[in-house]
């Protein structure tokens, strides 16, 4: 657990808050076959930083990544692209005066969005909202604007990577609960939601390699040992894992 000062003093079920702490982020760490992917819960109460982070292309350890939304207060939002097209001397404008905020497009979510977001996509996370993140295993993150809250800024590094464009729609959608879904399929990795056992087509694609495994409303198994919502686990192979017959849960593998 790791303490955020956007963070929460009480975790929503089923996770426990201890006593004087402020909670931003539970980070799971893969074991040394899945070391390419992170994944985290982020529990915000308080607009996190506007920002960046490169890709491969731009010479460093690029990172990819996706939300699915698992509470929302009401008006909670998620800011993904601009509105409008912008030009770096415009983006370093707008981050120096704080109108950047404003120039971003503020999405209102719910529980069952799932959006992905290339690198160089700027982003900000807003308050009230419970999410699981899954990502490429890289911590570069570069901060164009920060409400005023004394952090260092990276704004010549974020302006170089960033995508001054709207998000594209087609990386966002909703979630069934009674039908699983492909949610990602590379390049970096794929993600899958799952509800009940995985078809085989789902089970195919994950072609007998370790996976992580995440649950979300019901335990599930791996080599007698369950996994309760909360937590996060691997196994060796999917066809390792039981899960409940209505369970969702999601499941990621590196590519």
């Amino acid at each position: 657990m790791i303490d955020k000062v956007w963070g929460v003093d009480r975790l929503p079920p089923p996770f426990a808050t201890p006593d004087g702490r402020r909670i931003g982020e539970i980070w799971f760490d893969p074991p040394p076959e899945l070391a390419r992917l992170l994944v985290k819960y982020l529990f915000t109460s308080e607009k996190l930083s506007v920002q960046v982070h490169p890709s491969a292309a731009d010479g460093q350890q690029g990172k990819e990544e996706c939300w699915l939304v698992i509470s929302a207060e009401p008006g909670a939002k998620l800011a993904i692209g601009f509105v409008q097209p912008i030009t770096p001397d415009e983006m370093r404008a707008a981050a120096l005066d704080g109108s950047i905020e404003g120039l971003l497009d503020w999405q209102d979510v719910s529980a069952g969005d799932f959006i992905y977001l290339p690198a160089g996509t700027v982003h900000a996370i807003g308050a009230g909202l419970t999410l699981i993140e899954v990502q490429q295993n890289a911590d570069i993150t570069y901060r164009l604007f920060d409400y005023g809250r004394p952090r260092e800024l990276h704004l010549d590094q974020a302006i170089a990577v960033a995508n001054g464009s709207p998000h594209d729609p087609a990386l966002r959608r909703r979630v069934s609960q009674k039908q699983s879904a492909s949610l990602v399929d590379g390049p970096h990795f794929r993600l899958d939601w799952l509800v009940g056992k995985p078809d085989a087509d789902i089970a195919a694609r994950y072609n007998d390699a370790p996976v992580i495994i995440i649950p979300l409303t019901c335990a599930i198994e791996i080599g007698g040992t369950q996994v309760a919502p909360g937590s996060c686990a691997s196994a060796d192979r999917l066809s390792a894992v039981r899960f409940a017959p209505d369970g969702k849960a999601l499941v990621a593998q590196p590519l």
